[in-house]
């Protein structure tokens, strides 16, 4: 069995163990209540989490520049470019 295939049988296996767990402490402990608290508190604050994570991102990259300017810039390279070509061949 390959190193992959190891990782893959030990998350298998460990994904099904908390699913069995989760399934216990729900259903056959008075735990049930604060356990529906706790994994509604962690799905929220994931996604929310995630959500601040964008906006950060978003708010602290500065923006590209625009295309007009690009394609003005290159033109300039192309046209030394031109002249560097010119100046070898004669």
């Amino acid at each position: 069995m390959s190193r992959d295939q190891l990782i893959g049988a030990l998350i298998l296996v460990g994904s099904l163990a908390g699913i069995v767990i989760y399934g216990y402490l729900m259903f056959l402990t008075p735990y049930s209540f604060l356990l529906l608290q706790i994994t509604a508190f962690a799905a929220i604050a994931g996604v929310l989490g995630i959500m601040a994570w964008i906006g950060y991102t978003l708010a602290t990259t500065p923006p590209p520049k625009p295309i007009e300017e690009i394609e003005k810039e290159l033109e300039e390279e192309l046209k030394k470019l031109e002249k560097e070509v010119k100046e070898k061949e004669a």
